[in-house]
């Protein structure tokens, strides 16, 4: 994608979003809420374990639902009433694990995704060298330190990083999954020690200009509570974009 406007990676965000929900993308948008079976098809997005038992996704609207078929009425029941704000907080996710409990299930994962909005795009530096690392470069580097820049579960797909280096040391690193066809997910890992000496945004900022100059659009992930990961959002020119919510068994870890 050449000089892609925020129009164009959202456009871009909802047809992955449609393909991960088994919806249309015009369903993001629709002023009432909208409830799908959740199936595996080609093209979603490589990190997520698709058929979902119940999954939501939010772009602000409204609320889509990815849910086991069995699931649909408790689906329902949880939407009605409720805006697409009032779907993701407490005291609803009570109610919404009490729902979830019969089928074996529990509230998962929550988290805020980020776009790049390009005219909010800014490179920063750090006092550290920024190195652009190929797949042969960080084979290597598949350690509990870099677990959130690197999946080694999913290491086919680990398709680039950015390292900033002490020296010989590396103090953080950036990497890119490709995820989806068009989009690539950021993850970030910083040593302790080097933390709060801008190194997070150096590597992001970085990353990203790596992956437009690969016609790739990256995103970013962050827990809510995890603030001063959005602040790096925010600071490279990533902007919120959606939310989701899945399921997990409830023997599964988050």
């Amino acid at each position: 994608m050449t000089d892609p406007t925020y129009a164009d990676i959202l456009c871009a965000a909802l047809e992955q979003s449609a393909l991960d929900c088994a919806c249309a993308p015009s369903d993001f948008a629709k002023g009432e809420h909208v409830v799908t079976i959740s199936r595996a098809q080609a093209g979603a997005r490589r990190d997520l374990s698709l058929p979902h038992a119940f999954d939501m996704v939010s772009y602000g609207s409204n609320v889509v639902a990815s849910v086991r078929e069995e699931l649909v009425p408790a689906a329902e029941r949880y939407l009605t009433g409720r805006s697409a704000q009032e779907c993701f907080v407490p005291p609803a996710l009570h109610e919404l694990g009490a729902l979830l409990a019969p089928f074996g299930l529990r509230i998962g994962c929550q988290s805020e995704y980020y776009l790049p909005d390009p005219l909010r795009m800014r490179e920063w530096d750090c006092a550290y060298a920024l190195r652009v690392l190929q797949r042969g470069d960080f084979c290597a580097l598949y350690l509990p330190q870099w677990g959130n820049a690197l999946c080694a579960a999913r290491r086919e797909y680990d398709v680039l990083c950015v390292g900033a280096y002490d020296g010989d040391s590396l103090a953080g690193l950036a990497g890119c999954s490709a995820d989806g066809e068009r989009l690539w997910q950021i993850g970030i890992d910083v040593l302790p020690e080097y933390r709060n000496r801008g190194v997070a945004r150096a590597l992001v900022s970085r990353l990203a200009r790596e992956a437009f100059a690969r016609g790739k659009i990256p995103f970013y992930c962050a827990a809510w509570s995890n603030i001063l990961s959005q602040k790096t959002a925010l600071a490279c020119g990533f902007v919120p974009a959606w939310v989701q919510l899945t399921a997990k068994p409830v023997h599964e870890k988050a």
